[in-house]
């Protein structure tokens, strides 16, 4: 059966690509759109639970727009949901994103003027000028620090480098932003500014990520390790880095200490480790 994070389908609409496979009143090709808010939940049902979130620039496919919620399919991973209709539309093409934990939008090009809006790590905003190097001019009409921006097309080298970035971030479940994550969307912001695919859920990236390690192999910086609905990077050797409701934070935590930790809270041994191909 297909998973249905990952599979356009409501009872009403599904997918044009789902023709033959499942049954619903339309089938349609999805609208291409760009998320404009600074961080959106995407729910399971309109009005429900979060399942992941979208930050501002990220691209999706709108299957259907019904009662103030549109259903759509996130462009970076294939997960579906719902969001409000008001956090989608048009937008210019996406020429930045932003590489740095956090960042303001300004009304004026002046960091003493008050600030309009938050982004988080990864979102994308389209460009017209950097001005004088110092506050980028954005297509929607405010201004933003250049030095928090990295072009669209530059990626980052070092996953791990990228979740260091984003230490002391508060745990949230379902959170994929610098102002609340957990271990999947750690794992995934990371991977995603490396130029990774990368699903949404530590399960589907236990299962979708790199390749499986013998028992006894040293571990090292970069390496995945995977417990039952939990994912951690490897720091180095020794030392964890992710995201976890223990801390209520993106934190460090010795392996061999987490390991113990995990297993006596009764969620269990490691059930793998792996290693990125790139």
């Amino acid at each position: 059966m297909s998973d249905p994070r990952t599979t356009p389908f409501n009872g009403r609409v599904a997918a044009e690509r789902l023709r033959g496979l499942v049954e619903a009143d339309k089938f349609d090709p999805g609208t291409p759109a760009l998320i404009n808010k600074p961080l959106v939940d995407l729910l399971r049902n309109p009005g429900g639970a979060r399942d992941r979130q979208l930050c501002m620039g990220e691209a999706v496919l709108i299957y259907e727009q019904r009662d103030g919620w549109a259903f759509v399919e996130a462009a970076r991973d294939g997960y579906v949901g719902y969001v409000s209709v008001r956090a989608v539309g048009d937008l210019p093409p996406r020429t930045h994103r932003v590489s740095v934990r956090a960042t303001h939008l300004y009304e004026e090009p002046d960091f003493k003027t008050p600030e309009a809006a938050s982004l988080s790590f990864g979102s994308r905003i389209a460009v017209n000028d950097s001005g004088d190097g110092r506050f980028a001019e954005t297509a929607i009409g405010m201004f933003i620090p250049m030095a928090h921006l990295t072009p669209v097309d530059q990626l980052e080298e070092d996953p791990v480098g990228v979740a260091e970035r984003l230490l002391g971030t508060p745990y949230l479940w379902g959170g994929n932003s610098s102002f609340g994550t957990d271990c999947s969307g750690l794992v995934q912001m990371a991977c995603l500014a490396c130029g990774i695919a990368c699903p949404g859920d530590a399960d589907m990236q236990e299962d979708e990520l790199g390749v499986h390690l013998p028992e006894d192999a040293p571990l090292q910086r970069g390496d995945l390790i995977f417990w039952e609905g939990h994912v951690a990077w490897m720091a180095d050797s020794e030392t964890l880095i992710h995201a976890n409701a223990h801390h209520m934070a993106t934190a460090y935590e010795p392996f061999a200490a987490a390991c113990a930790r995990i297993e006596a809270q009764g969620d269990g041994p490691v059930t793998s480790c792996k290693r990125l191909e790139r």
